[in-house]
């Protein structure tokens, strides 16, 4: 009994730990992880600065439809022979674009289908973060509940390893079953250190996806008994044109055919209308020579190298590639949604069959306990039933984690952001 006091006095030690860290760890519910990633996830941020960038381009194309005007204050002094002179001025010029051929239009309506692709492009980004932070919550969820049943484990294989001891004592039991019972305690004290060590790894995943800088003891709350279920299977084509992947990529596609026509009316002259007014004197500030002039100037190059039947070749390649993406992307999408529907259906149907295989192996470790201690079965047969209690815990809470991953994967699918309502 003695080989047993120091291995159980780790355990015993690391437990106690362990449950005066939980003492201080911060409880966070899923719905105040999604809060805080929303405000300090950098992936997040990221995709809302492209947006304003998108939004700042289809400002900037809007200006040039706008009139332009400037001031011009100039101060000039000039010798000739003996005599040196000053002159001072002052204007304003305002230039408005007539026509160009409607290449501005065309630049402001494909900014702003560039802004849509942006913002289907952040839809894009939360819902990866959301599949990432809900399988950080998941996983430390399934490390917090991996402590508790690997500690009834190492529970139940010191029982079974002092039973074992006492046969062997008695004479009742050889010394290959006693290795192996203290083997499979060794094992199962292995397992508790293991899951502890698995919950500040999953506590370090769940700070990253929150958006934290600093690791700080948390505590996931939650359980997984109630699994996931969905309703009758759905029209993958119709979900699959709602995405926002989808969606980005529309929005692109279309910009690139407003971006084919503006490199066409580029052929187009460029017609403003200018005016000009101001004053000129000798002295500061000027009070006479009154100055003004109205116009209309019309430019139209004449040879440029060929660079505007390259920007048009250019832009018609551009506007391919965006309809062959979303053609393969599409095809891509379907069959994601397929695959991840059927995935989750399969897991959901799986935790029920652990269940009934987790039952029914209690009942049978229950009944061979019994009749090993009365000699009825042998170790071998008996270790068997244990094994397969073991190994059917873990498998069980396996499957419910991974039913709620599943799940977490379909919404990631079909576009589902951090705004998804559950």
């Amino acid at each position: 009994m003695k080989r047993y006091i120091l291995p159980l006095a780790i355990v015993f030690f690391l437990s106690c730990c362990f449950l005066n860290a939980v003492g201080a760890e911060e409880a966070l519910t899923w719905e105040a992880c999604v809060q805080e990633a929303k405000k300090n996830h950098p992936d997040l941020i990221s995709a809302e600065a492209v947006v304003h960038q998108a939004q700042a381009n289809q400002a900037i194309a809007t200006s040039n439809i706008l009139p332009h005007v400037s001031t011009e204050v100039r101060q000039s002094t000039s010798k000739a022979a003996t005599k040196r002179s000053d002159t001072y001025s002052y204007g304003v010029t305002a230039q408005q674009l007539l026509f160009d051929g409607l290449k501005t239009p065309f630049d402001i309506a494909a900014a702003a289908k560039n802004v849509k692709s942006a913002r289907y492009n952040y839809e894009v980004t939360s819902a990866d973060i959301r599949l990432r932070l809900r399988t950080a919550f998941i996983e430390l969820l399934k490390a917090q509940e991996s402590v508790t049943i690997r500690e009834d484990i190492a529970t139940r294989r010191k029982q079974n390893a002092d039973l074992v001891q006492l046969l062997y004592d008695g004479g009742r039991e050889h010394k290959g079953s006693l290795l192996t019972a203290q083997a499979n305690l060794a094992q199962a004290e292995f397992d508790v250190s293991q899951a502890n060590r698995n919950i500040i790894l999953a506590q370090r995943q769940l700070t990253k996806e929150i958006g934290r800088m600093e690791l700080k003891p948390i505590k996931a709350t939650g359980d997984f008994n109630m699994v996931p279920t969905t309703s009758q299977r759905p029209n993958f084509e119709a979900v699959a044109a709602r995405t926002p992947f989808l969606e980005a990529l529309a929005a692109a596609k279309e910009a690139s055919k407003l971006d084919l026509k503006s490199a066409k009316a580029e052929f187009f002259p460029q017609v403003y209308a200018n005016a000009q007014a101001g004053r000129n004197d000798s002295y500061w500030p000027p009070d006479e020579n009154d100055e003004w002039s109205v116009g209309v100037t019309l430019t139209f190059p004449l040879f440029e190298g060929g660079r505007r039947w390259a920007e048009v070749s250019k832009a018609r390649a551009v506007l391919n590639q965006k309809q062959a993406d979303e053609r393969s992307s599409r095809d891509s999408v379907i069959l994601t949604l397929e695959e991840t529907w059927t995935n989750w259906q399969n897991a959901i149907d799986n935790v029920a069959v652990q269940k009934n295989f987790l039952q029914a192996a209690e009942e049978r470790a229950k009944i061979a306990q019994a009749q090993y201690s009365n000699g009825l079965i042998s170790f071998d047969n008996w270790i068997i039933i244990e094994d397969d209690l073991v190994r059917t815990k873990k498998s069980f809470l396996d499957a419910q984690a991974n039913a709620f991953l599943a799940e977490a994967q379909w919404i990631q699918a079909e576009g589902g952001t951090l705004d998804y309502v559950e």
